[in-house]
């Protein structure tokens, strides 16, 4: 997941230096692959349980280290419920048997989306030519894996990513309201809002006999897996995001987060065996065009 808001004012230069670069390539890098590490995790630990898991270790012990954000509670409250109950509640969700990895990573971008929707509609924001163009890519993409649905990829598990993206538009409009803060801190003391959602829905929906089970099961690869989710992915991802997006224009980094579905893609072919079929293909092809469109277009002065 990746940060809509940096702390400074970003400077004028038209590229990364070559050791930024690698660190923005870095970043994309765990946050595509760590699509494949949510499946590992989930071998041995329930959905609801990991994603538990993963807030509770962004909280502590980084809430005595990172200053709290120049936001209002509700706010953070707001945020953490739709990014850590809502995002990743519903996206561990779909990954557990109902998605592939390499899918997923690629159909939770449509997020931009449903962002645009979002400001559309709490903000009077219009859509511009080449966004409709830019969705309509995107949707056909869509329509493509829908058309495809299997064992692998079922229509639930398409539904659930996508009302995981549309959980994290929900964040992105959030934050939005926040103006230039430290995302770093937002995404670590509202993690304490999506805490006790999380606990409650594990206790309720997966049971406390089926949580001992799995903390017991839970050798070290599933704890650095969980750890690789907290430290590498929320953590470092979004400190390292965003000082490159505060010391560069967002034009220039943003666009860089194209890759993620790449890498999410990719990690998931090479490690895990997913199959790449012409349609998957073809539906990458289509959605990663849409992005990009809207992405990487000029966008008019204001």
């Amino acid at each position: 997941m990746r940060p809509a808001s940096a702390s400074a004012a970003p400077s004028r230069r038209a590229g990364l230096p070559l050791r930024q670069a690698l660190l923005a390539l870095a970043v994309v890098a765990v946050w595509g692959t760590n699509f494949v590490v949510i499946r590992i995790a989930l071998q041995t630990l329930p959905p609801l349980l990991l994603a538990l898991l993963r807030f509770g270790l962004v909280l502590v012990p980084a809430v005595l280290f990172v200053p709290r954000p120049a936001v209002r509670w509700p706010r953070l409250a707001a945020y953490g419920l739709l990014i850590g109950a809502g995002q990743f509640g519903l996206l561990y969700l779909a990954i557990a048997g109902s998605i592939s990895p390499g899918l997923a990573s690629l159909v939770v971008q449509v997020q931009v989306f449903f962002t645009i929707g979002l400001a559309m509609v709490a903000d009077g924001e219009r859509l511009r030519p080449r966004q409709w163009l830019a969705l309509a890519l995107a949707l056909a993409g869509l329509a493509v894996i829908a058309a495809h649905t299997d064992a692998s990829t079922t229509p639930l598990g398409l539904a659930l990513v996508l009302g995981a993206a549309l959980a994290w538009a929900g964040g992105n409009q959030v934050a939005r309201g926040m103006g230039r803060v430290d995302m770093l801190g937002v995404v670590v003391w509202s993690s304490a809002f999506a805490l006790p959602p999380l606990l409650a829905l594990t206790l309720a929906f997966e049971g406390w006999p089926a949580v001992r089970q799995a903390l017991a099961a839970a050798d070290g690869a599933v704890w650095a897996a969980v750890a690789w989710q907290a430290l590498g992915n929320s953590l470092f991802g979004y400190a390292a995001w965003g000082w490159l997006l505060a010391r560069h224009p967002a034009g220039t980094v943003a666009p860089l987060a194209l890759l993620v579905p790449v890498f999410g893609i990719g990690a998931s072919v090479a490690w895990l065996g997913e199959p790449l079929p012409a349609w998957k293909l073809a539906a990458a092809l289509l959605v990663l065009l849409g992005l990009a469109l809207n992405a990487l277009a000029p966008r008019p002065r204001a």
